[in-house]
């Protein structure tokens, strides 16, 4: 019998659980997570625009790639949904047992739709801004918004496993693909530490039922 079929409900709700603190743990002991206020204006990525002699500039403020290349890595699982840390597994875990307290279930609702809606957009206005560039030598042309080029660069650069990314970035520059994807990688971390942080206080409430220990 497989482990899904042998399991409970609530077992099976208690090991996503306690996978996601393993993991959220070390996304929040990550050097981009020092400072939380900067992390938070990361997500948020703000563009300095400045008119000089008739010329638009465009300035941002981004950390070193390495750094971001490491902090992906240790989000990565948690953006999977085969794995039992994925976030949005922690948060049906935790809709479930919080189905009878209104201020906890409203919540949770709200933590999954803005999941939603930064990770995983179904519309233009979620993604973004879009990119377009063209070939002078075969007129060739192609777009991508801000999203897709954030996971060609966690996807293609970064993790090197999804030949589709990889392709659907290959038009656009390095510096394309990584500036779309600090803010997303930016705000994955916050979430993942603010739930973490519910979690640790719906534990000290007696809701949940996982070792202190591993939650500090």
């Amino acid at each position: 019998m497989g482990r899904d079929q042998a399991e409970t409900l609530d077992e099976k709700h208690q090991r996503w659980l306690e996978a996601f603190v393993v993991r959220a743990r070390r996304v929040e002991e990550h050097s981009l997570a020092a400072d939380w206020d900067a992390l938070v204006e990361l997500a948020r990525m703000k563009i300095n625009v400045r008119v000089h002699n008739g010329e638009v500039r465009i300035r941002y403020e981004l950390p070193p790639e390495e750094v971001v290349e490491s902090a992906a890595a240790r989000l990565r699982p948690i953006l999977l949904t085969k794995e039992d840390c994925f976030h949005m597994n922690v948060l049906s875990a935790l809709g479930y047992i919080c189905r009878a307290a209104a201020q906890d279930a409203e919540w949770i609702r709200a933590a999954r739709a803005e999941w939603r809606a930064r990770v995983s957009p179904s519309t233009r206005e979620q993604s973004g801004y879009s990119i377009m560039v063209s070939d002078p030598a075969t007129g060739e042309e192609s777009a991508l918004d801000a999203h897709g080029l954030a996971m060609a660069w966690i996807y293609g650069d970064v993790v090197h496993h999804d030949p589709e990314r990889r392709r659907e970035g290959d038009a656009f520059g390095l510096l394309d693909r990584f500036r779309a994807a600090v803010p997303l990688v930016a705000w994955v971390m916050v979430g993942t530490i603010e739930l973490l942080n519910y979690i640790r206080a719906l534990n000290g409430a007696g809701l949940l039922q996982l070792p202190t220990g591993g939650l500090r």
